[in-house]
C-alpha cells in the first residue's frame, strides 16, 4: 500500500502536461470552485459525464481535455443552473461544446462584427422561427440595411442562452422581463455617466467610459446577489 501511495504522490508532482490524479484535479480547480471534492468528481463520472482513464491499480488519471470538460460541467451547474440531464445533452452537441470554450462576448470597447440572419441561426443552432420569435419580443434588435437584417456577433450568445432556457419550457414571450430589466439598469447608469460620455473633452469621455464599466460590473454583482437570495427563498428549509 505504501508503494501505491508513493506512486500516486509522484504522479501529482509531474508537469501539468501529464495526466493528473483526482486529488491534483481538485487542487487545481479549488480556487474557482471552492466546493469541489473528490466525491463530487466521482459522482459526475458515475453519471456518465466523464470518463477518465484508469491505471492498472484502478486510479483515475485526467488529461487536460478531461479537466476542461469538468470545468465546463461545473460552470454550467453554477452559472446556468442546468441539471445533469441537460448538461449531458449540451456536452453531446459538438457545436455547443465548442461554443462553451468561447468566452461570453462582452465589454464596452471591443468592436463587434455583424452577421446576417442565416449566420446567426447557423452558429446558434436556432431555427429561423425561433430567432424571429426572439426578434418579435425585442430580445434581438437587428440593424436593417437594404432589406437585410444585420446582428452584432454577440447575439449568437443571446440566442444560444434563450435556446437553453427553452428546453425548460420557457418561451420567448416569457423572456421579455430580462430585456426590460436590462434596459432599466442601463437607463439608470446612463443618467450617471451620460454627461461625461457626451463631453467634447477626450479625457472626460475616457473617464466616463471607465466609470460606466465599473458601474456595470457593480450592478451585475448586485443583481446576481439579489437573484441568488430570491432563489434561496424558494428552497424549503
Amino acid at each position: 500500500m505504501a508503494t501505491v501511495t508513493s506512486d500516486v504522490e509522484r504522479e501529482e508532482r509531474e508537469s501539468d502536461s501529464r495526466p493528473l490524479t483526482i486529488g491534483a484535479v481538485c487542487r487545481r480547480l479549488q480556487a474557482e470552485f471552492p466546493d469541489i471534492s473528490i466525491s463530487k468528481i466521482r459522482y459526475l463520472e458515475d453519471q456518465g459525464l466523464m470518463t477518465p482513464r484508469r491505471t492498472q491499480g484502478g486510479y483515475r488519471l485526467f488529461t487536460d481535455d478531461d479537466v476542461d470538460r469538468l470545468e465546463m460541467i461545473l460552470r454550467l451547474q453554477r452559472d446556468e443552473f442546468l441539471p445533469l440531464r441537460v448538461i449531458r445533452q449540451e456536452l453531446a452537441s459538438p457545436l455547443r461544446s465548442s461554443d462553451r470554450k468561447r468566452p461570453a462576448r462582452g465589454g464596452l470597447r471591443a468592436d463587434d462584427e455583424e452577421i446576417d440572419f442565416e449566420t446567426l441561426c447557423a452558429r446558434s443552432s436556432a431555427s429561423r422561427e425561433f430567432a424571429l420569435e426572439l426578434e418579435d419580443f425585442g430580445l434581438l434588435q437587428p440593424r436593417v440595411e437594404d432589406g437585410t437584417r444585420f446582428y452584432p456577433e454577440r447575439d449568437i450568445d443571446v440566442v444560444a442562452a434563450c435556446l437553453r432556457l427553452a428546453r425548460f419550457g420557457i418561451e420567448a414571450r416569457n423572456l421579455r422581463s430580462f430585456r426590460a430589466g436590462a434596459d432599466r439598469e442601463a437607463g439608470l447608469l446612463e443618467q450617471i455617466v451620460a454627461p461625461a460620455l457626451r463631453s467634447r473633452n477626450p479625457e472626460r469621455r475616457q473617464g466616463g467610459l471607465e466609470d460606466l464599466e465599473a458601474l456595470a460590473s457593480l450592478s451585475q454583482e448586485l443583481s446576481q446577489l439579489l437573484f441568488w437570495r430570491a432563489l434561496r427563498s424558494l428552497v424549503p428549509r
